[in-house]
């Protein structure tokens, strides 16, 4: 059976008569030292689980899935999950980071390809919950365990799952954006309300997270305060398409919530262009990226929701180095559970679950946050060139790190 053809079966499935099966079995734990508050940017907590590894057998496989939605899967999640495996023990010949670059295909031959080379845990972070769904439907039918990472897989047959608490990373940007509004003044609030791709269910998280916050407001459709966007992307340049057709049939649009760094800095770009001056159309976002914070500093883009991930990655890796092992990860690792709304089998639809805490960071805080995380480089935050904007006094990002005692 090919791709496509298992896709079409797969889509059917969610929404009919899905069958997987139940939870593995595994062994007590022997690492209670290693819990969701222990890792650190130093990876010293890893090395507890060196005599888990040493129990192991077969490879780790990671496959994560684009690198168009954010510059985080690059810049981030490949080299601290490499760093994260490595300070536990594992030899490179032991694991494996690939990205689908956006092909659910791609994706789905990686993990056939991981898994007839030995690999005995995928950590995947889905394109999409039907592409997810038929990986780990093959995975289970080859005895391989499965970590969803950073995305639930919607109607999966995973043993857990890894991500931050994303209605409350959602709650973070309504929060933010509202705040925003207030401190820079912004007269009869007309919002411009953004999503992430449909087919991420971490989108409809967040959305619910903000929209819950924007709605307490009394902002929303109804009052007619909020042009709320009809579908929902991660790729910046559909991004900025839609906000062009909602702001030239809006154009008193003064506010727009964006769902992270990546759509917003595009459709930041487009209003520069066209004479937007600092602190006058607060936008959000998440990530924590350098272009990003680059906005922020600059006055452009309210804040934006750091998920450390080097803490995710960190989480992940040891849940892949206790479930190769057979060994049950300790209670103070798995924190929480997640449902699965599409599940059909009881057992899968709450799912054992790392939940990790995001923050919110503005100009104020980023030296105290990202800075001091080593996650951005201040001598790359703080260039000494900026945009141009039509009509502005010229700035640099060096006198904004000034300002903001970032160093």
């Amino acid at each position: 059976m090919n791709f496509k053809t298992a896709r079409a079966l797969a889509s059917v499935a969610l929404v009919g008569s899905f069958v997987v099966a139940a939870l593995p079995v595994v062994s007590s734990a022997s690492t209670p030292t290693v819990s969701d508050s222990t890792f650190n940017t130093k990876y010293s907590t890893m090395k507890y689980l060196k005599s888990v590894v040493a129990k192991g057998k077969g490879s780790i496989a990671v496959i994560l899935p684009d690198t168009v939605s954010s510059a985080r899967y690059t810049e981030f999640d490949a080299p601290n999950l490499k760093s994260a495996f490595l300070a536990a023990g594992l030899k490179t010949s032991q694991f494996t980071i690939q990205n689908a670059q956006g092909s659910d295909t791609t994706q789905y031959t990686d993990a056939q390809a991981a898994i007839a080379k030995g690999a005995k845990v995928l950590l995947l972070d889905p394109l999409d919950s039907t592409t997810g769904a038929i990986i780990e439907q093959y995975a289970k039918d080859h005895g391989v365990k499965v970590i969803d990472y950073d995305r639930l897989t919607l109607g999966g047959a995973r043993t857990y799952y890894v991500s931050f608490n994303n209605v409350a990373v959602g709650t973070l940007i309504g929060t933010g954006e509202t705040a925003c509004i207030t401190a820079w003044n912004v007269k009869s609030p007309l919002i411009y309300v953004m999503k992430g791709a449909p087919t991420d269910n971490n989108a409809t998280l967040f959305a619910q997270g903000y929209n819950a916050v924007l709605s307490a407001a009394g902002y929303t459709t109804a009052k007619g305060n909020v042009v709320d966007e009809s579908t929902g992307t991660w790729t910046p340049t559909v991004a900025l398409t839609d906000f062009q057709g909602a702001y030239a049939a809006h154009p008193k649009i003064n506010a727009v919530v964006t769902p992270n760094d990546e759509n917003a800095a595009p459709i930041i770009g487009y209003l520069q262009g066209q004479g937007l001056a600092p602190k006058t159309i607060p936008f959000t976002g998440q990530d924590a990226t350098l272009t990003g914070f680059q906005n922020i500093i600059a006055g452009y883009q309210c804040g934006t929701v750091y998920k450390p991930i080097w803490l995710e990655a960190q989480a992940a890796a040891a849940l892949a180095i206790y479930l190769r092992a057979g060994v049950k990860p300790p209670k103070g690792l798995v924190n929480g559970t997640s449902t699965d709304s599409v599940a059909l089998i009881k057992s899968l639809k709450k799912v054992p679950s790392v939940l990790l805490t995001a923050t919110w960071v503005t100009a104020s805080k980023v030296e105290s946050t990202v800075i001091h995380d080593k996650v951005i480089k201040a001598s790359a935050l703080c260039t000494s060139s900026a945009p141009t904007v039509k009509g502005a006094t010229p700035s640099t990002y060096a006198a904004d790190c000034k300002t903001y005692g970032i160093k």
